[in-house]
């Protein structure tokens, strides 16, 4: 049967090959494999949205996702990152999942807590699963050092963020969508349509489902902006569930529900970055008038 090519796989097949010429060069492997991913962007954004409390205006709210600790990240870095976030004084401190890239084959785990545990934030630190941190028999091992680290692991769960003036927000997370069980009716239905929320959902895709319920604010990681990219092209490839919502910032559906997929910390598969930077996200609650 002969195999038919369409105009944008030949393309992308050119870039990748041209990419390839890129990294092979001395500059080219050393940039992407040992430069781009130490670097470390901090990205601000301002979150506008009525339904934000008096209170909870201008506090700030920080995610990082995706170390796959144990490929190319190790926990040097990881300390590094705990001291660069602390820096930034955020009121709440959010992991969007998939922190060891292999738990079953990860030598360190034990030495994970002590670090994640340094994290400061007032009005608490909270965690969902990745499929990172389901696979490799990885599910209770993940649960376990999330725990130890003092941060609440949300599955199929909504919380609340309250202020000592009874101001509230919601938050909640979903289980992983490729190897966990997300509920996504009986999770996203318990948020009020009144009360500013966030949904910690690891892969960005499935916003078009969340865009349905009353979320104001979904947060995500697992594409790492597809971690090699090239310009005036985007990234050449996409795990499944983060290919229509690679990087960035996205109004999804009627309700125009803002989501923002954060490019994660470390690498997976292959221990390089290009034209991907590492990144930490830090939001400003923003209210407006309505």
């Amino acid at each position: 049967m002969k195999k038919t090519y369409t105009r944008r796989s030949f393309l992308k097949g050119l870039l990748s090959l041209s990419l390839g010429t890129v990294l092979t060069t001395s500059f080219g492997y050393t940039y992407a494999k040992y430069i781009e991913p130490r670097r470390l962007q901090i990205t601000r954004k301002n979150i506008f949205s009525n339904n934000i409390p008096t209170g909870f205006h201008n506090r700030t709210i920080l995610q990082f996702s995706d170390t796959h600790l144990g490929l190319s990240y190790n926990l040097q870095q990881l300390e590094e990152l705990v001291s660069k976030i602390n820096s930034l004084k955020p009121d709440v401190i959010l992991f969007t999942g998939d922190l060891m890239d292999a738990p079953n084959e990860y030598a360190y785990p034990h030495r994970i807590p002590p670090i994640l545990h340094r994290l400061k934030s007032p009005l608490g630190k909270y965690a969902i699963y990745g499929n990172h941190d389901h696979g490799g028999y990885g599910t209770t091992l993940y649960q376990d050092v999330i725990q130890e680290s003092n941060f609440q692991l949300l599955v199929n769960d909504v919380r609340t963020i309250t202020l000592d003036s009874g101001e509230y927000i919601q938050i909640c997370g979903l289980d992983d969508v490729m190897l966990g069980d997300p509920q996504y009716e009986q999770t996203l239905s318990r948020l009020e349509p009144s009360t500013f929320s966030i949904a910690m959902i690891h892969e960005p895709d499935v916003a078009v489902k969340a865009a349905a319920f009353p979320v104001d604010l979904q947060l995500s990681g697992h594409s790492h902006g597809g971690q090699i990219q090239l310009p005036f092209f985007g990234p050449l490839i996409t795990p499944p569930f983060g290919t229509v919502y690679p990087e960035g910032f996205y109004e999804v559906g009627e309700s125009k529900m803002q989501l923002y997929v954060n490019r994660g910390i470390g690498t997976t598969r292959i221990p390089f970055r290009f034209l991907a930077t590492p990144e930490i996200t830090l939001f400003t609650l923003k209210k407006t008038s309505s």
